[in-house]
């Protein structure tokens, strides 16, 4: 009865020290025989590298990293060449799982992980067909100049400054709109950062106390701080 005690109390222990990594970062990269993948993270401004795996034949990984708050995370591919292509996703505990090819690393990559992503992806979408539109605008621009066409040059202008305010007044109303996801100050710290401190405080003020708390939050709080000292 002892020794069976004694197991009992080793086996817990034991137990006890393979603690569950916070996140779990798993999938594969299609067509990857040779490299490494990267699991990466901002820390103080510093791009840091939490976890690596080398691959040699087979193309599935898993990465593991502390997570004290839901925060974007990183997946870099080393393909033994000059080049590096990363993933950028929005990390939560649990399981994210990444599928992706080596031939389109980036464009290929299916992720599916914490519900702060699914409400990334969705900004980003609206985002993509923004960037789409500023894409035709330059090269409009491009042959209005060519043209010597004035007129049509400034109304192209025109066209590019309020699809910004669209943009920006966008992003300040979908963090808004989420604003008890740490998505929203993400959004406010990485895309309109640049804007009126009133935009700023806008979506700070509406962040629910949770996100408040979380990472971003405090550093949206603590950039906001910053601006108004220095306006003082």
């Amino acid at each position: 009865m002892k020794k069976i005690t004694f197991l009992l109390l080793v086996f817990l222990i034991i137990s006890c020290n393979e603690r569950q990594p916070d996140l779990i970062v798993k999938g594969e990269v299609k067509g990857l025989k040779k490299g490494t993948v990267y699991l990466k993270k901002v820390n103080d401004t510093v791009l840091v590298t939490v976890d690596s795996l080398v691959i040699n034949g087979n193309p599935q990984f898993e990465l593991h990293s502390d997570l004290k708050s839901p925060e974007i995370f990183f997946l870099y591919l080393d393909k033994n060449s000059s080049d590096e292509d990363r993933i950028t996703f929005f990390a939560d505990k649990g399981i994210t799982e990444i599928n992706t090819s080596l031939k389109s690393f980036v464009f290929d990559a299916k992720i599916n992980g914490s519900a702060q992503q699914k409400i990334l992806e969705k900004y980003e979408t609206m985002m993509s067909k923004m960037n789409n539109k500023k894409l035709d605008l330059i090269k409009e621009h491009f042959e209005a100049q060519k043209d010597n066409d004035t007129a049509k040059i400034n109304t192209i202008e025109k066209e590019n400054e309020n699809l910004l305010k669209r943009r920006y007044l966008y992003t300040v109303n979908f963090a808004i709109n989420n604003r008890d996801s740490e998505v929203a100050p993400y959004l406010a710290l990485s895309k309109v950062y640049n804007a009126r401190v009133k935009f700023l405080d806008t979506i700070n003020n509406s962040l629910t106390p949770k996100v408040k708390k979380s990472k971003y939050g405090k550093e949206l709080q603590a950039f906001i701080d910053r601006i108004k000292a220095s306006n003082k």
